[in-house]
């Protein structure tokens, strides 16, 4: 390009001058290096960001200027100079000790067929990084809210269906059953009544975590709404077993609590339905557990009833 003089509110720049300048506007980094690996150019981001005077830049090679970095470029400096275009990521810690997240290009400047060196173009990508982040973590917390209660974070009915179907394919292949637990805590309206919904809410948590650390791991414990809960129970060996199971669950959650100044006992009521037949699917489980609940509640607090199905 011909050195032409332009004139830009009454001041007279050369193009090379004007191009000089708006690559020293450029946030971008931007650089030129022969095939030495000596650096030729460099606008002021590239300055700034390595905390050096133009002086200081120029005429250092990419090894003196990069230092522990220069491995981990060097197979793009190469490509580079053989003639290929470079285009990779790199997260590199600031003096500050932030992470700055970078896309680099290095493009070979090539001559009647020979490259006489690269161009650097390194942008700052990290608030695109931030942005792809707090995306990646709003779809986790959205996947997360489909298929988990909001209060207490348990499985909902969309994920208790679904492993009750891989439960009851697994029962068939072994000697052992699942159970399905309807559990409905006892006077609750009483109680959010008495201390209002924040209190309530609070109650609610700490039942269901009595619930879980009742059951195994690999057990399923689900809020429905409300006070109501759906339990998952797998490698059952016997109806025995289970007994022993409602009996742990309703002893745990009957210990006194305090929430603020309130003093609270709770209770519950449990129904629970067997797959002792094999024949059952998740909606029948279900409906047996309801109605052995019905029932159990009919007999008090504190009370659990067995439908064998």
């Amino acid at each position: 390009m011909n050195n032409i003089e332009i004139e830009i509110a009454n001041t007279k720049l050369s193009t090379s001058s004007l191009l000089d300048e708006l690559a020293n506007h450029l946030d971008a980094m931007l650089a030129f290096w022969d095939t030495n690996q000596i650096c030729l150019y460099a606008n002021d981001a590239y300055y700034n960001w390595f905390g050096k005077k133009r002086e200081e830049v120029l005429g250092l090679t990419m090894k003196e200027l990069l230092g522990p970095i220069y491995a981990k470029n060097l197979p793009f400096i190469e490509g580079a100079l053989r003639g290929d275009t470079q285009i990779f990521e790199r997260e590199i810690q600031t003096p500050e000790g932030t992470a700055r997240h970078s896309l680099t290009t290095y493009t070979p400047y090539i001559h009647e067929d020979e490259v006489l060196g690269f161009f650097v173009h390194v942008a700052n990508v990290t608030p695109l990084k931030k942005l792809e982040h707090e995306l990646r973590q709003a779809k986790e917390k959205s996947e997360h809210l489909a298929t988990h209660d909001f209060l207490t974070g348990l499985p909902n009915r969309v994920l208790l269906n679904d492993r009750i179907s891989q439960a009851l394919n697994i029962s068939e292949r072994s000697k052992k059953y699942i159970a399905v637990i309807s559990l409905d805590i006892d006077d609750f309206k009483l109680i959010n009544d008495s201390y209002g919904h924040l209190i309530g809410d609070q109650f609610l948590i700490e039942v269901a975590n009595r619930i879980k650390s009742s059951l195994r791991n690999f057990d399923t414990v689900t809020r429905m709404g409300g006070d109501e809960f759906l339990i998952l129970a797998t490698e059952i060996e016997s109806n025995e077993h289970l007994s022993q199971m409602a009996e742990r669950m309703l002893n745990n959650v009957k210990a006194p609590l305090v929430i603020e100044t309130h003093n609270i006992t709770p209770s519950c009521s449990l129904g629970i339905a067997f797959n002792i037949s094999r024949q059952a699917d998740p909606q029948n489980l279900i409906s047996e557990s309801d109605k052995a609940l019905y029932t159990a509640k009919k007999q008090g607090k504190s009370q659990y009833v067995i439908s064998e199905n």
